[in-house]
């Protein structure tokens, strides 16, 4: 490795994976599958199990997808680790967004390969209209695409000019 410098943020994938996997073991081994619990008038505990990827893409689609996508997962997450090991000092954003993914992928990645699915149970709704059920998996995942973005923006950016 030329500069492993930015894998020192692998402590926040390490620390996403945990808070996925207890949270997830805790919601399975508390409530019944299907069963919601109401917090507040739009956020419910609602425990479901998802054989598909996002949005239960392909969750019907008879089995071959659960392969898929932890092969998929696990080429992502070499990638990403690879990449974070390339990262400048000055990358900081960008490390954090990559080892947030990384977990996120991982935290998933563990379901997939253990029970066939992923458990979800993180319910935002309004009304009768209900984002799909996610965990903290996917909200790791989606603040890191969050960050990336910020970052492919300028933000988090020192204002040293770039060197070739």
């Amino acid at each position: 490795m030329r500069n492993a410098v930015m894998v020192k943020w692998l402590w926040l994938s390490l620390l996403a994976i945990i808070l996925d996997q207890v949270s997830k073991l805790a919601v399975a081994g508390s409530m019944q599958l299907y069963e919601s619990i109401e917090l507040m008038p739009f956020f419910k505990l609602t425990y479901v199990h998802n054989t598909g990827a996002a949005f239960s893409f392909l969750s019907e689609a008879g089995g071959w997808q659960r392969w898929f996508f932890a092969g998929l997962a696990l080429v992502i997450s070499t990638v990403i680790a690879v990449w974070l090991t390339r990262l400048k000092q000055h990358e900081t954003l960008l490390a954090v967004a990559l080892a947030l993914i990384l977990g996120g992928a991982i935290g998933n990645l563990i379901d997939r390969l253990a029970y066939g699915y992923v458990i979800d149970f993180l319910d935002v709704y309004y009304g009768t209209w209900h984002w799909p059920a996610f965990n903290i998996a996917d909200s790791a995942i989606t603040l890191g695409v969050a960050l990336m973005l910020a970052e492919s923006f300028g933000l988090g950016r020192s204002q040293q000019p770039d060197t070739l």
